[in-house]
């Protein structure tokens, strides 16, 4: 089963965490939100994408499991 990163853009402030735990997936912009391409997740990037997700202090950042063929 694939995860996919998605951050929900109301309730992120811009910390960066996810971008310092997970640079291989996830970019900021020029005011610190971030960026992510919405593709699945590496197999071997899934454990930190967990730690980014459980680390963001307003629990913006989520990994989902991808829905779809």
């Amino acid at each position: 089963m694939s995860s996919v990163i998605k951050v929900n853009p109301i309730a992120c402030e811009a910390y960066g965490y996810c971008a310092e735990l997970l640079p291989e997936l996830v970019t900021l912009d020029e005011w610190g939100y971030p960026i992510v391409d919405g593709s699945a997740v590496p197999a071997h990037l899934v454990e930190l994408a967990r730690r980014a997700a459980k680390d963001c202090p307003r629990r913006a950042f989520l990994l989902q499991r991808a829905v779809g063929p």
